[in-house]
């Protein structure tokens, strides 16, 4: 969006009424539908350009597919004519989303619409082969299939998400802290292993993926999505696709906060900053300014933050003050007009503080803060954001314009 009054349209990225182009008019009617939950077809070919001819032929073929379903008529209030909304049909589609970390693997499958109807956390073994995860991501998979009881046709894929480095085919490059997975084929493992279409991307950027698919019109425009996960990382949305890069790896963010904040060693190297890894921060920066309770933990300490505690808070405000800088160098470079925060390790202690600093710093500190207002929030996605974003990924890429042009997923 241009700005968070004006929100882009579908319509800044029209459909063709060429007939060799179907497969991309219906991804641009479902992208449009998508974004504004139920509407019309006179709408939908004012946001598209489309014909009223072309969007009643997709329609119908759509409809027949079970992809769509028509709400009940609605009078139009001048003309006094019903229209009959359209929607997407959240059970005509289903996807998995696994989020992998070196302790942790988190397996969800939702519908269209990023419900989650299974979930599963299963622990991982220091040590683990590559094999061994496969196997696990595979099986809690054809799990959540069968307990599920979805319609097995109506499931298109799984979606992976992994600290990077990642590579564009698919690998994992140097997983932090696990030296077990590193060059490691996952996406190419794990396909041949499901027989189905597999998606593998950063965590940062399936997290971004997963706030359009599911924000609607909210995010219909660019943003920044601010991941707090084992570290911090950012996914960038840029004219409604995910910005990945050369290498599928834009959004290293400690680097930014690093420069921003004049920490460098004596060759002008940015040095790694330690509040850009909150969970292990938290506490040893509480510990530091004086606290003297008995939490050890990140969550422990997070709730001590929530208590009140002033060592807590204070260094929960740190970490909030670091990441702000590193927020302003994003806003002033790519002039983004939304910037979102969300990702596993973003408890709901450390929100209020964590947002007001990254707000205030924004909206101060940037060349052009008089030019705009930069919106910062909290993101839609509030619990497994990883995970539901994988899943989101395998929807995008069957479902968006500008993703189905491209054959980088075999989908």
């Amino acid at each position: 969006m241009t700005d968070r009054q004006t929100p882009q349209r579908p319509s800044d990225r029209p459909g063709a009424n060429q007939s060799d182009l179907g497969s991309f008019n219906e991804a641009t009617i479902i992208e449009t539908i998508r974004q504004a939950g139920a509407i019309s077809r006179v709408e939908i070919a004012e946001r598209t350009g489309l014909t009223q001819q072309s969007v009643s032929r997709i329609l119908r073929i759509l409809l027949e597919r079970g992809l769509l379903v028509e709400n009940a008529s609605e009078r139009a209030e001048r003309l006094g004519k019903p229209r009959t909304p359209v929607r997407l049909r959240a059970e005509a589609a289903h996807a998995v989303g696994a989020l992998v970390d070196p302790e942790l693997v988190t397996v969800v499958l939702t519908d269209l619409n990023g419900t989650v109807l299974h979930k599963q956390r299963l622990p991982i073994e220091h040590g683990t082969s590559p094999e061994a995860l496969v196997e696990t991501i595979a099986e809690c998979t054809e799990e959540a299939v069968t307990a599920s009881g979805i319609d097995r046709s109506t499931f298109l894929g799984t979606g992976v998400a992994a600290p990077g480095p990642i590579t564009t085919d698919g690998q994992l490059l140097d997983l932090p802290l696990s030296r077990e997975w590193r060059n490691v084929p996952l996406r190419a493992m794990l396909a041949e292993r499901l027989d189905c279409p597999v998606v593998l991307e950063k965590d940062v950027a399936a997290a971004a993926v997963g706030e359009r698919w599911i924000g609607g019109e909210d995010r219909g425009g660019d943003f920044v999505y601010l991941y707090v996960g084992t570290g911090i990382g950012s996914g960038l949305v840029l004219n409604g696709e995910t910005y990945r890069g050369t290498s599928a790896n834009a959004g290293e963010f400690g680097q930014l906060c690093a420069v921003r904040s004049g920490r460098v060693d004596d060759t002008g190297r940015p040095q790694l900053v330690r509040e850009c890894n909150p969970t292990a921060a938290l506490p040893e920066i509480a510990r530091e300014l004086g606290y003297t309770g008995t939490a050890a933990t990140y969550l422990e300490m997070c709730a001590e933050v929530g208590a009140g505690d002033p060592a807590a808070t204070a260094a929960a405000r740190q970490i909030a003050e670091v990441i702000a800088l590193g927020a302003v160098a994003l806003i002033d470079l790519l002039d983004l007009p939304l910037l979102v925060v969300g990702g596993p390790a973003f408890a709901p202690q450390i929100e209020a503080i964590t947002l007001d600093a990254i707000d205030k710093a924004v909206n101060t500190m940037p060349t052009a803060r008089h030019a705009r207002h930069v919106a910062v929030e909290r993101s839609m996605v509030k619990t497994e954001a990883g995970a539901i974003g994988a899943a989101s990924t395998i929807f995008h890429a069957s479902f968006a314009p500008s993703v189905r042009r491209t054959r980088r997923y075999g989908l």
